[in-house]
């Protein structure tokens, strides 16, 4: 099952639903943690990610795995399938209502790599076009937490386009 949602607490409502005890979870986006506290209510494997400065001191402070990284590039989810090779959960909040094409191309590559049963996405951009759409050319439906397209398909490519969107490294 995929899910997306804007408002932050249906978005937490939603994967507290979804959450058993034993879960593997990833969440992209963890920020300070307030998602995670929700996740960490069960007793889970919880790898979170986020490359903001404010999310070091709170994020420390939970029981969880922390990644301070860019979860664009492909160097942080290598880290990350080394980690684990499984998913139950994939929770993808990154940049609130902004930038829906990179949150899909996120989700493209993490939901491809770690196939979790189901994900969650918040983001404006990607629910106003969801919602915006008024036929579907074909009748699509996908039941896993990832897409059907790319079902047998190993860890994706390095997504050129995301070239544009990282900073350069410093000198």
């Amino acid at each position: 099952m995929i899910k997306l949602s804007y408002d932050v607490s249906d978005y937490r409502r939603q994967i507290r639903e979804a959450v058993n005890d034993g879960d593997c979870v990833i969440e992209l986006g963890c920020h300070t943690g307030n998602t995670s506290k929700v996740i960490l209510e069960k007793d889970v494997n919880l790898i979170a990610l986020d490359n903001s400065p404010e999310a070091l001191e709170e994020i420390s402070k939970l029981d969880l795995t922390f990644i301070n990284a860019d979860v664009r590039l492909h160097d942080t989810l290598s880290e990350v399938f080394k980690l684990t090779q499984r998913c139950d959960i994939l929770a993808i909040d990154l940049g609130g209502g902004y930038h829906p094409d990179t949150v899909f191309k996120v989700f493209y590559i993490w939901s491809s790599t770690f196939k979790p049963k189901h994900t969650f996405i918040r983001n404006r951009g990607l629910v106003e076009f969801y919602n915006s759409v008024t036929e579907a050319a074909g009748d699509y439906k996908s039941y896993d937490g990832f897409l059907d397209s790319y079902k047998d398909s190993g860890i994706p490519p390095q997504i050129k386009e995301f070239d544009l969107w990282t900073p350069m490294p410093k000198k």
